[in-house]
């Protein structure tokens, strides 16, 4: 590989306070390359930068044979695809952006996320005495790793946790407030009636989960769970 080539792919640290300064900071690619690899180290930067307190980039430039992109305008291929670990970035050059490149980068978020404090058996309601702090690279995390404490609490594990272990969303489900069979309040309301009946639910649910409500022998309604054998109806 060219010696150019190689000082290109040097990553660099992007605190928030030194986003300015860090952008002057481009690798030392070939003067053609400098323009567009600084766009898309900027754009990757505010596409992460909200998922951590510090970011880190690396983008492997485009062949050197390539001419110069005039206007670079980077974006992401795949519509609604995280920016975090290998990520592929497309470059549309030219004022009408006709020519189209794709270069390889690799981000990392370094942030907190939330791992059990001690065991947990199945069953267990979640609360801020089980859960302590750790701080990484996100992007290195398994994909369905919970990131937010707060999101945990009041949450029931699905399985034994382990002291340490990072936790991830099927671990966790909403506790049950309805059974099946169950009579429960089913409100609907409007801006200008409040209706409350009771009924019998026909399948188990969590907060904000929809069941079927059966009102008499035949009615049947879907409701949303609101609370220990509540319901509501959404207009």
């Amino acid at each position: 590989m060219p010696q150019a080539c190689r000082q290109t792919r040097t990553p660099y640290r992007l605190p928030r306070l030194l986003m300015a300064a860090a952008l002057l900071l481009v690798s030392a690619a070939a003067p053609a390359d400098e323009g567009m690899l600084a766009e898309v180290h900027a754009y990757l930067y505010d596409q992460a930068n909200r998922l951590g307190d510090e970011v880190v980039i690396e983008v492997r430039p485009p062949s050197a044979h390539l001419p110069t992109c005039d206007s670079p305008q980077p974006f992401l291929p795949h519509a609604g695809q995280p920016v975090m670990g290998r990520v592929s970035v497309g470059v549309r050059c030219g004022e009408q952006g006709r020519q189209v490149r794709y270069l390889q980068a690799e981000v990392g978020i370094i942030g907190d996320y939330p791992v059990a404090a001690r065991d947990m058996a199945a069953g267990t309601l979640v609360t801020p005495d089980l859960l302590e702090t750790h701080r990484g690279n996100l992007s290195r995390l398994p994909r369905q790793a919970i990131l937010d404490a707060d999101a945990l609490l009041g949450q029931q594990a699905s399985r034994p946790i382990r002291a340490g272990e990072t936790l991830q969303a099927h671990q966790f489900q909403a506790p049950t407030l309805v059974e099946r069979g169950q009579a429960v309040v089913v409100e609907a309301q409007g801006p200008s009636f409040r209706v409350t009946r009771e009924g019998e639910a026909l399948e188990p649910g969590g907060h904000g989960e929809r069941v079927r409500v059966r009102f008499g022998s035949r009615e049947l309604v879907t409701a949303r769970v609101v609370g220990d054998g509540r319901l509501v109806v959404d207009f």
